[in-house]
């Protein structure tokens, strides 16, 4: 079940968390103000969550987090709580109370909050080109209608093309991505190289911060690839799911070899690009849930410093081959946990490693930043944070959308590079209707949610499963995993000091 407080006069103690009229006597004399501040304070905006039978979770709108004693916490909503305990110094530092002492706390706390939504008024800066459905591997969880080699009927035209770059340089945002997808998006690399160029040319007036990413499963690779990516700095994400039978397995091609052209595909990246300029990211399928170390010996033998742990996604053929139904979110969740120890062991064997989705939950726990990740943003990051122009021209708000349209659902298509302008597609109802939905601060069980203020809103995720785009949450696998990997890592930081180090590290 989803956790809120736990207080049965709950509505009492949410009422409790307003800002009183604290200031509003400023004009007193000094002996009264003194004698107030030393008994009296409010209690600032905040969202409680257990963790665990004897402790709360305390955080507040812009992010930041105290665990207290369950009796702590009542006293405080109560305003029992000593002023002079430490309990108190650390609500108060942290902009969880307000007292006579600390009439600039709001104006912190604001700036704070600020912060976190400054990635809202950098609009859409991630767009998406599927430049064809065509591939060489028939991986049963791909979560697109893939299509085979010879079908050239399913590239994108250079017209459909050329009118996306227009629709994309309408984008206010000073820093756009433009990530080349398939597919295998190497089999259609004449229209890569055409966007590039394109793109450049565009940006000589623009003056825009581009960059490029293509991904691969690094089969079609040839050296005239690599010479272009080099000379136009263009970035390489792959795919790895551990070591060479596992891979093979979740991972299949003509001649058995997928594993094995993707790491000589990794190698030759390097050495021509850089060490920095691949990623890899993985897919937890059944055969890897007994096989967590593996997999991140894996990529530690091939040389990265991080890995993406992530579940299967209910899209495409992992729904037609029924793998989706092969694992529960539980089996998952202690995947991941027995990935993390090991990740965490490593670097205090002193080998550097992180777990990216951990590093991102992290930044928005201890740091005043927000992360541009489209699954962990309120309201939701689709469209707002990236777009996809589909290798027939059709607009979608994610990527994930665009996958559940392969099968027939264009729920979350919001319009055409022929016939709509970036206007259009932004104020399109596909997009504003789910948006507005989608607040996390008011979606029913969000808002009391003690973890809000680090988690997001999938609207396709809850829509592909449960058929609604706000979802039910007690039986939400979204945020089961969310709320469970969140708890583990704020366990980690409060009762063990070794794995906290690592932790921060990650920062």
């Amino acid at each position: 079940m989803i956790e809120t407080n736990g207080f049965q006069d709950r509505d009492r103690a949410f009422r409790m968390l307003q800002v009183l009229p604290v200031l509003n006597d400023r004009f007193q004399d000094s002996e009264s103000f003194r004698d107030r501040i030393g008994r009296r304070y409010a209690l600032l905006p905040m969202r409680l969550i257990s963790l665990d039978s004897s402790r709360y979770v305390l955080t507040n709108l812009a992010g930041e987090y105290i665990v207290l004693p369950k009796q702590a916490v009542r006293q405080l909503v109560h305003h029992e709580l000593d002023m002079t305990s430490p309990a108190y110094s650390e609500l108060k530092s942290r902009h969880f109370v307000l007292d006579g002492d600390s009439s600039v706390a709001l104006d912190l706390l604001a700036v704070k909050y600020r912060t976190k939504q400054a990635l809202l008024a950098n609009l859409t800066s991630l767009f998406m080109y599927v430049v064809t459905l065509r591939c060489d591997h028939s991986c049963p969880y791909c979560q697109v209608s893939r299509q085979s080699m010879d079908r050239h009927a399913y590239d994108m035209k250079p017209d459909v093309a050329e009118r996306a770059i227009d629709l994309m340089f309408r984008s206010p945002s000073k820093s756009i991505k433009v990530e080349f997808q398939g597919g295998e998006p190497l089999l259609n690399f004449a229209l890569i190289q055409r966007i590039v160029e394109r793109v450049k040319v565009r940006n000589d007036s623009e003056r825009r911060d581009v960059q490029f990413v293509i991904a691969t499963n690094l089969a079609p690779l040839t050296d005239d690839m690599l010479a272009y990516c080099r000379e136009h700095e263009i970035l390489i994400s792959t795919s790895l799911d551990g070591p060479k039978e596992l891979h093979n397995q979740n991972r299949p091609r003509p001649g058995g070899d997928s594993h094995e052209l993707a790491e000589k595909g990794i190698r030759r990246v390097r050495e021509a690009l850089g060490p920095d300029r691949i990623a890899a990211l993985m897919t937890t399928t059944a055969a890897s849930l007994s096989r967590p170390t593996e997999i991140i010996d894996e990529y530690v033998r091939q040389g990265f410093s991080c890995i993406f742990l992530r579940p299967l996604s209910p899209y495409g053929f992992a729904v037609k081959t029924g793998l989706v139904t092969q694992y529960t979110m539980e089996q998952w969740l202690e995947f991941y946990r027995t990935a993390l120890a090991h990740i965490i062991e490593l670097n205090l064997r002193g080998v550097p490693f992180r777990e990216e989705y951990s590093s991102l939950i992290l930044r928005k726990m201890l740091t005043p930043y927000a992360t541009g990740y489209v699954d962990l943003q309120s309201p939701a990051g689709i469209g707002i944070a990236g777009l996809v122009f589909n290798y027939d021209g059709e607009i979608y708000a994610s990527d994930e959308a665009r996958m559940l349209a392969e099968t027939g659902d264009r729920r979350f298509r919001l319009g055409s590079v022929a016939d709509d302008s970036f206007e259009d597609v932004m104020l399109s109802d596909a997009l504003v209707d789910v948006l507005s939905e989608t607040m996390t601060e008011s979606v029913p069980m969000c808002a009391d949610c003690g973890f809000q203020p680090y988690c997001g809103s999938d609207p396709v995720y809850h829509y592909a499963t449960q058929g609604d785009v706000v979802g039910f949450k007690p039986s939400s696998d979204f945020c089961r995993k969310n709320m469970a990997v969140m708890r583990h890592l704020v366990h980690l930081l409060e009762d063990d000091e070794r794995a906290a180090s690592v932790l921060k590290s990650w920062l």
